[in-house]
Formats: C-alpha cells, structure tokens, sequence
C-alpha cells in the first residue's frame, strides 16, 4: 500500500506576502521636460509657461508619469511644481524623477495603508519570484513593516524559501 501525499504548506499556518499584488495597475510613462527649454537648457518663462499652456496634457490621463529633464539645465526650483499644476487633473501620480522613483514612491504609499498585525504570530514568505519588476528597495521596506508581527519570515516560494527572521 503506497502512503498518501500530504502537501504541509497547504495545510500549514504558513502566509504568502506578496509585493507583486502591490504593483501599480497605471501605465508609467517619462516626461523629459527639456522639450520646452530654449535650445533645451535654458528656461524663459514666458516662452515655457505658453508652452505648458499650449500642450496636450490629456494624453497623460490615468498613467503614472515621471518627470525628469535630460539635459544639464540650472531650473528654477518652480519649474517641477509648475509641470506639476498642468498634470494633476490627469495623471494618477506624479513623480520627480525615473521609474525606480515612482516605484518607491508607489509602494511606500502602498504598504502605510496595509494592516501588518494580520500576521501577528504566523510564519510568513516574501515571495520573490516576480513577473513584475519589483524594485530590491520595496523588500527593504516591506521586511521592515512584516518584522513586528511575524513569527518567521522566509523569501522565495515555498518550495525553496530562504530564512530571513525568526521572532524571539
């Protein structure tokens, strides 16, 4: 008589936190604003403020977009926050500088709005084999927040997890 498979994980206390269902949903997009400086360097206000005015900042409805100037222009400290005004009743989020930024900036808001204490006292993995490209920053972080509460923590999947932390 062959003995039955019993799957532990299945049957175990054992959670899965995973960074990926935390992922934005919005398409991130760039916008290089050297587009409306002067030979791409130099602001003059009244050139550029009649070039945000004139754009079409619909395009940019319901995406996350990230503002950067590609060039090594001396902006005024203004010049962010004006590009700003014009995108806000469109983007979902702005944020000054690349993709890694918007990231950050995403899942740190993110996880100050989880409930950690729903894994008070139970084992948990960090999943960490993603499809999506999950910033090694945002593990850092949520390592952080999942600490307090956790019994143990491991990374990976279940089938090959790595010990991180054990409470004591």
């Amino acid at each position: 008589m062959e003995k039955e498979i019993i799957n532990k994980v299945a049957n175990s206390k054992l959670e899965v936190f995973d960074l990926e269902d935390y992922f934005p949903k919005e398409e991130i997009v760039s916008l290089d604003i050297s587009q409306w400086l002067y030979e791409g360097f130099i602001l003059r206000e009244k050139d550029f403020r009649e070039n945000l005015k004139a754009f079409d900042w619909s395009q940019f409805s319901g995406k996350g977009v990230t503002l950067f100037c590609s060039t090594d222009a001396i902006l005024p400290a203004w010049t962010f926050a004006l590009i700003t005004s014009y995108l806000f009743p469109y983007a979902k989020q702005i944020v000054h500088g690349n993709k890694l930024n918007y990231l950050l900036v995403h899942y740190t808001s993110a996880l100050s709005l989880i409930d950690f204490s729903v894994y008070q006292g139970i084992p948990l993995i960090l999943k960490g084999c993603s499809k999506k490209d999950v910033p090694q920053e945002i593990y850092t972080l949520a390592i952080q927040k999942i600490c307090p509460f956790a019994k143990s923590i491991m990374f990976g999947e279940a089938c090959s997890a790595v010990p991180l932390f054990k409470a004591k």
